[in-house]
C-alpha cells in the first residue's frame, strides 16, 4: 500500500518536495491532499504537482482521512502549532528544520507524539542522501583514524530574503541554516555533547542572526568549527579531519558525491524532476521520503537516522548559539 501524504504549506520547499515524491513509483507515494491559507495557491499547487485534493486551511487537512503522514514546510514559527495539530488529529508527522523554535517546543512535540503512538521526523535531509550513508560506515570503520577537527561553512546571499530577516517570521541564521552544519557536527562525534560551546554573530536591526561562527569543543580537545553566513556565497563544503586522513563533503547540505582518503570519489547522480526545482540538489529530498516510507512500513516512531534524541541535542545546541548571540523569539518568553 502506498505512503498517503498530506503537505502543509504551498511555498517553494514544498514544491520541491512535491516534485521530488513525484519521481518515485506512484505505487509507493501518493500526494493525497495540500493545504494552504490561501485556498487558490492550494489548488494551483496541487494541479501543478497532481496532488489529489486541496484544502483551505491546515485545519482541513488534519481532519482529511484519507491522509497518512503530513509533511509540514511552513514558516518556522508554524511548525510547533501545526504539529500538534497533526499529532493531535491522528497523523505522522515529517517537519521541515527547525523542528520548532525552541527546546522546550521540541520536547513538548516529541513528548505528544510519544504519548500518540505516532511518527514524528525533523525533516534533516541531508541525512537521507547516500554520502552520508558511506560517511556513517567510514567513520565507524575508522578509516581516518580519531576525529579531530570538523570544519564547515553554509553561506548564501539570501539578505533580500524576509522570512530570513524579520523576527516575526522566525528569521536568522541558526534556525535556516544552522542546523545544517550543527546535524553535521553532531553526526561527525557521533552525538556527543560538547563540553564547550563559544559563538559570535552579527545581528540586524529586528535582533535576528545574519551570520554565526562558533567552536564546538568536545572531550578529548577535539573541535568542530561552524559557521553560518545570509550575505554572501561560501564554497559550502565540510572538512572532516581524523589521525589518519580526512572526508570532504562537497555540497555537504545535499551532497551527491564524497571525497574519501587518496581522493577517491564516490559519487550518486539525482534524477530529473519533471518540474524545475528551487533549491539546489532538492531532488534529493525523495531520498527523505524514502526513509520515512521504510520507517513506517516497520512500525518505528522515529528514524534512526534522525532520531528524537538527535534532534533534541541539535535544538540544544542552536538554544546556545542564540543566547550568546542574543537572539531571543517570542516563543522564549
Amino acid at each position: 500500500m502506498a505512503t498517503r501524504w498530506g503537505i502543509a504549506g504551498a511555498g517553494r520547499i514544498s514544491h520541491d518536495f512535491a516534485a521530488s515524491v513525484n519521481v518515485l513509483p506512484k505505487s509507493e507515494h501518493r500526494l493525497v491532499a495540500v493545504a494552504a491559507r490561501d485556498p487558490k495557491r492550494a489548488r494551483e499547487f496541487a494541479k501543478s504537482h497532481g496532488v489529489e485534493s486541496s484544502h483551505g486551511s491546515y485545519e482541513e487537512l488534519a481532519r482529511d482521512k484519507n491522509v497518512e503522514i503530513v509533511y509540514i514546510g511552513t514558516l518556522n514559527t508554524s511548525h510547533f502549532e501545526i504539529g500538534q495539530m497533526m499529532l493531535n488529529a491522528g497523523k505522522h508527522v515529517l517537519c521541515e528544520k527547525p523542528l520548532t523554535m525552541n527546546l522546550e517546543q521540541t520536547k513538548r512535540l516529541i513528548e505528544l507524539a510519544r504519548a500518540k503512538g505516532l511518527f514524528l521526523m525533523e525533516a534533516i535531509w541531508s541525512r537521507c542522501f547516500p554520502a552520508y550513508e558511506t560517511l556513517r560506515q567510514e567513520l565507524a570503520k575508522g578509516t581516518i583514524g580519531q576525529v579531530r577537527q570538523l570544519s564547515v561553512t553554509f553561506g548564501h546571499d539570501i539578505s533580500a530574503v524576509d522570512r530570513l530577516k524579520m523576527k516575526s517570521l522566525g528569521g536568522g541564521s541558526i534556525l535556516d541554516l544552522g542546523v545544517y552544519v550543527i546535524q553535521l557536527a553532531c553526526l561527525v562525534f557521533d552525538h556527543e555533547r560538547p563540553v564547550e560551546i563559544k559563538a559570535a554573530g552579527y545581528l540586524n536591526e529586528e535582533g535576528v542572526d545574519l551570520s554565526m561562527s562558533a567552536s564546538l569543543v568536545y572531550e578529548d580537545g577535539r573541535t568542530a568549527s561552524i559557521a553560518t553566513q545570509t550575505t554572501c556565497l561560501a564554497p559550502n563544503d565540510a572538512s572532516i579531519i581524523g589521525t589518519e586522513g580526512w572526508i570532504s563533503l562537497p555540497l555537504f547540505w545535499a551532497p551527491t558525491e564524497i571525497v574519501l582518503p587518496g581522493g577517491v570519489r564516490r559519487r550518486v547522480s539525482l534524477p530529473e524532476t519533471e518540474l524545475p526545482l528551487f533549491h539546489i540538489n532538492s531532488a534529493g529530498l525523495h531520498y527523505e521520503a524514502m526513509e520515512v516510507r521504510e520507517c513506517l512500513k516497520k512500525g518505528l516512531k522515529e528514524s534512526p537516522k534522525v532520531t528524537h534524541a538527535h534532534s533534541l541535542l541539535i535544538a540544544e545546541i542552536e538554544d546556545e548559539l542564540r543566547r550568546q548571540i542574543g537572539v531571543v523569539y517570542d516563543q522564549d518568553k
